[in-house]
């Protein structure tokens, strides 16, 4: 950065996350001011690779003091920072709305991703013994298990699905959700655009309020602030939609009581 023009490099692994190793080097080589991590991929990559630059993460999957990255959440203490989910109990929010929205609710499966997303299924199963509900694990490593993870689902009997968060879960949003209906599974996710583009319904964080805060953590560090002296912060936003359409397509009639707490109902 010189004066006041900030230069931005973009690199992105399109979906190979081989490849995610290479790119955080090239951008390293360019001398950066700061590295922006936004998945826990990256944020893993990022940490082996410098222990210097800045790096402002955003990780929906990760508690980053548990995972030994940060001393504290108010005081990081070296040079990473950003905004963390680390919010689990989100998946008792998920059980909850599938039981209100589907009538008998007795046996859900779980699609997660077994290399980040443990804490998350963990809390999962918690909340399904909690609610009396029996539950079918699939974990994957890659999105080409997808479509034989649900089609196990739908042949184990399983009434409805939750997608716990991961950058290929969302990469591959739309093609879950048109999976999802194919193998009449009524499913829920963190990723509002997951409703949006065919799910049933989905609750978690707002992601364009996520990315506007870690811009302004971006400019902080860019004006002299270090990484160090820079709390974490979890996110604040949370939204619930509910894909009216899909319910009809499942033949499920969403009670009102439900839609009353829905931010956004999609007709």
């Amino acid at each position: 950065m010189r004066g006041k023009h900030v230069n931005v490099e973009y690199r992105s692994g399109q979906g190979s996350f081989d490849r995610i190793p290479v790119l955080v080097r090239e951008v390293l080589r360019l001398d950066a001011d700061v590295l922006c991590a936004f998945d826990p991929y990256v944020v893993r990559v990022a940490r082996e690779a410098t222990a210097t630059v800045p790096i402002v993460a955003l990780d929906l999957e990760t508690d980053p003091v548990a995972a030994g990255w940060v001393s504290s959440w108010a005081h990081p203490g070296g040079n990473l920072t950003g905004l963390f989910l680390d919010l689990p109990e989100l998946s008792g929010k998920h059980v909850e709305f599938l039981t209100a929205a589907i009538p008998n609710l007795r046996r859900i499966a779980v699609l997660w991703d077994v290399q980040i997303s443990n804490p998350q299924f963990k809390a999962t199963a918690d909340a399904a013994k909690a609610a009396g509900l029996s539950l079918q694990s699939l974990g994957f490593h890659e999105a080409g298990e997808f479509d034989a993870a649900l089609k196990a689902a739908r042949q184990q009997r399983a009434q409805a699905l939750v997608l716990l968060s991961s950058p290929r879960v969302f990469r591959d949003r739309k093609r879950l959700a048109n999976l999802a209906l194919q193998y009449r599974l009524p499913a829920i996710s963190i990723f509002h655009q997951f409703a949006s583009e065919g799910g049933l319904m989905a609750y978690g964080p707002d992601l364009q309020h996520l990315f506007r805060a870690a811009a302004s953590y971006v400019d902080r560090v860019l004006k002299g602030t270090r990484p160090a002296d820079l709390p974490i912060q979890r996110p604040t936003v949370f939204t619930f939609t509910v894909n009216s359409k899909t319910a009809k397509a499942l033949g499920l009639t969403i009670p009102q009581s439900l839609l009353v707490r829905a931010d956004q109902v999609i007709e």
